[in-house]
């Protein structure tokens, strides 16, 4: 299963601190600083995978909501020679399509994960790589993906999706699981997944 072509939508917000639970990001920075390391490390690891994959098509968007000017203009400084395009979220396409919510927070999370959804399905042509804006990224981790899964989509026969881990302490629970051998890390099977993960157009299509 050879992989032909990634499509990585990323999902920014450089205002909105953690709003849907009652705790703060670990190392209490402004969300701002958040965005930019994260944003700055996917674009080390684009490089690095494509040092790996010279014939590999690698499509970056960033879906950005509501970031003020001075946010907007540190973040495409950040990007400059890269080739990464930036889109802002339009609310008024969703308010149909997306019920009342109790907090515009709420509606804007929603409303982007749409978008990334819609844009996903009308620009993705094989796999696609939906991505939130407060991981920090590995140089490896594009490629690790990558070669791992083609490993063992081709070992399973089919399409998967792939999500990597995010904070330590969500995975502590004691319960069965399943080993994978990938490139050069271990994976293992889980029954969820937050919003950032890797999968096919054609899995996102079913």
């Amino acid at each position: 299963r050879k992989v032909k072509s990634i499509l990585i939508l990323v999902r920014m917000n450089t205002e909105v601190e953690i709003w849907d639970q009652n705790k703060k990001r670990i190392f209490e920075k402004p969300k701002m600083e958040y965005s930019i390391r994260s944003i700055r490390s996917l674009i080390k690891s684009i490089n690095y995978c494509k040092k790996c994959y010279p014939n590999l098509e690698i499509t970056t968007f960033i879906i950005e909501d509501r970031s003020k000017e001075k946010n907007l203009s540190l973040i495409k400084e950040l990007i400059n020679d890269e080739k990464i395009e930036i889109i802002s979220l339009d609310h008024e396409k969703f308010k149909t399509k997306i019920k009342n919510q109790k907090s515009i927070e709420t509606f804007s999370n929603l409303a982007s994960l749409f978008e990334s959804f819609q844009m996903a399905k009308i620009k993705g042509e094989d796999l696609i790589f939906f991505v939130e804006d407060d991981y920090i990224h590995l140089d490896s981790m594009l490629e690790e993906t990558v070669a791992t899964y083609e490993r063992v989509s081709s070992q399973l026969g089919r399409d998967i999706f792939m999500c990597p881990s995010d904070y330590p302490y969500l995975y502590m629970n004691n319960e069965k699981t399943n080993i994978l051998i990938g490139n050069k890390r271990h994976w293992r099977t889980i029954n969820k997944s937050l919003c950032t993960f890797l999968t096919s157009k054609e899995l996102l299509n079913k």
